[in-house]
């Protein structure tokens, strides 16, 4: 049992919330995120809260009940600022741009990899920092980790593709005799 679905969850100023059956939608300064729920948990919009029941008691509904809190906490969150990553690109001749709608990054294969920008998502690369940020924590979230497994980060030296401030686990080399 969650205690933090509990509770309320606040609705911030300039943030409507609006419910269309199991759909609920977020509406705020920096954009509009929307998303499915399961019918097994109600969702309530009431004086500036929103209430989450659960309608049976079962295993997999309780479960789900304190994900969708933190669901839509994260979704009022975002709708006030938009959630952003940073990721580095480091090694000699890597790097990345976005062209096109898509973000091309040449990182040492024989073609440059292009992965389009999904919508509702905001790409800049600036050197080697890519900055990903929009109003839905899990699209922003997904698209870092998909621009990361392009070229994970080894361990001898740490090039590739890591997030800012993720501290890379270094290896020592082979020593001569």
């Amino acid at each position: 049992m969650s205690r933090l679905a509990k509770k309320p969850i606040p609705v911030p100023d300039k943030v409507s919330v609006k419910i269309n059956g199991t759909e609920l939608t977020v509406r705020g300064p920096a954009g509009e995120v929307s998303r499915q729920f399961c019918p097994d948990i109600a969702i309530i919009a009431q004086d500036n809260a929103v209430v989450l029941t659960p309608q049976t008691e079962t295993k997999e509904t309780m479960a789900l009940w304190g994900t969708y809190a933190s669901e839509i906490k994260s979704m009022l969150k975002g709708a006030v600022t938009p959630f952003t990553k940073k990721l580095v690109v480091e090694g000699i001749g890597f790097k990345s741009e976005v062209k096109d709608g898509k973000l091309v990054s040449s990182l040492g294969f024989t073609h440059p990899v292009k992965i389009p920008i999904p919508k509702g998502i905001a790409a800049t690369a600036v050197k080697n920092i890519i900055t990903v940020s929009g109003v839905d924590k899990e699209l922003v979230g997904r698209f870092a980790a998909e621009i990361r497994a392009l070229k994970k980060p080894e361990p001898y030296k740490g090039k590739g593709i890591h997030y800012e401030g993720e501290v890379i686990r270094r290896k020592e080399g082979k020593k001569t005799v």
